[in-house]
């Protein structure tokens, strides 16, 4: 089996539960896990909100895709890549044959997951108004994509994982 269909693509909008998912569908799994947001923190060495405030949001999507590409080219494991991430035409035809899970999550739990608190970027202003053009712009790339939907409005973290890994064995 290549490395390009043993890695695992998490991919939804803010709050969807990529990241939380991702490590534990890569416990279950016994592979590795990456997480493409904190790869780009630890190569700029400052978090993803003071990218967008210091840099711009075109640096940090520069960065983003850059991290993207390292961790699909570094071969197996499960991958939890950035909301935005699948907005960039070469990260669309870097997920083609792969195994590209998108956890589905509706505007109510995505809201109520962000919340408006955390440090979300994107969602400075007004971030109801925000998310649901987020969710409105990035839904259809979200579902072409993915070769797996799996519903996360309230269900367990593990519960997801369990899903998804059993989704997967069926492939």
């Amino acid at each position: 089996m290549s490395d390009q269909a043993t890695t695992i693509v998490l991919i939804g909008p803010p709050g969807a539960g990529k990241t939380t998912v991702g490590a534990l569908l890569a416990a279950r799994l016994g592979v590795a896990f990456t997480d493409t947001d904190a790869e780009v923190e630890a190569v700029v060495g400052k978090p993803v909100a003071d990218i967008f405030v210091e840099d711009g949001e075109p640096a940090f999507r520069a960065l983003e895709r850059d991290a993207v590409a390292r961790a699909l080219d570094d071969g197996a494991g499960v991958v939890a890549v950035g909301g935005g991430a699948v907005l960039d035409p070469g990260t669309q035809q870097r997920l083609a044959g792969r195994a590209v899970v998108y956890l589905e999550t509706g505007f109510a739990t995505a809201a109520k997951r962000v919340g408006l608190g955390q440090a979300r970027p994107l969602l400075i202003g007004n971030p109801r108004a925000t998310l649901k053009i987020l969710l409105d712009q990035r839904l259809p790339v979200y579902q072409r994509l993915a070769t797996i939907t799996v519903s996360t409005d309230d269900r367990d973290p593990d519960d997801i994982a369990a899903e998804v890994a059993e989704r997967l064995a069926q492939r």
